[in-house]
């Protein structure tokens, strides 16, 4: 080569790697984040939206809407779970629109992999659960799944605190319901 040509490769920037994730850039919080806690923001969004295949949907679009607009700091976990509670509201809107439009009612049907690994009282309880109004269904999921304190569910739902203890309260009573109180005629315990 001569001079002048490596001069004027010298000059020219190298482009960073985009498979170089930079410590402490907010790239290297989103994939740690969604490294730790995708498992669990899925299963919230199946205990909301009642199948896996749209839960994993959820949660990858959550993270593929906040890849580029992650703010360090101010972007929690409590943010991110705020984000799947949204997304399958969404969700679930579309759903009964499209029932509404085709006026048919069909049932979602579990593959024959998730029926076998599912036990019958799991899948009660989860039948019974996608029966629950939205709003019951989401405080129940937030506090006895993700052992959420009132205050926190309070700030996701966007809700007061107060309003939380009766919407789980009467989600309770009601699931009970539906499930049985677990006793026989007698009043023994089965």
């Amino acid at each position: 080569m001569d001079g002048e040509t490596l001069r004027l490769t010298e000059r020219v920037p190298q482009a960073p790697t985009p498979s170089v994730l930079i410590p402490g850039s907010p790239d290297v919080e989103v994939v740690a984040l969604y490294r730790d806690h995708r498992l669990h923001l899925v299963r919230l969004a199946v205990l909301l939206v009642g199948d896996q295949e749209t839960a994993e949907d959820i949660v990858q679009d959550v993270f593929a809407r906040l890849h580029g607009k992650w703010r360090p700091g101010v972007t929690t976990l409590a943010y991110v779970r705020t984000c799947v509670l949204n997304a399958a509201r969404s969700v679930l809107r579309r759903r009964a629109v499209a029932l509404r439009r085709t006026e048919r009612v069909t049932d979602l049907v579990d593959s024959a992999e998730t029926a076998a690994l599912v036990g019958e009282s799991r899948r009660e309880v989860l039948v019974a659960l996608g029966r629950l109004p939205r709003r019951q269904r989401e405080a129940l999921v937030l506090r006895y799944y993700l052992d959420l304190p009132e205050s926190e569910i309070a700030e996701i739902m966007r809700v007061r605190r107060s309003t939380v203890r009766s919407t789980t309260a009467r989600a309770l009573a009601r699931l009970l319901r539906e499930l049985g109180d677990g006793q026989d005629e007698s009043g023994e315990d089965v």
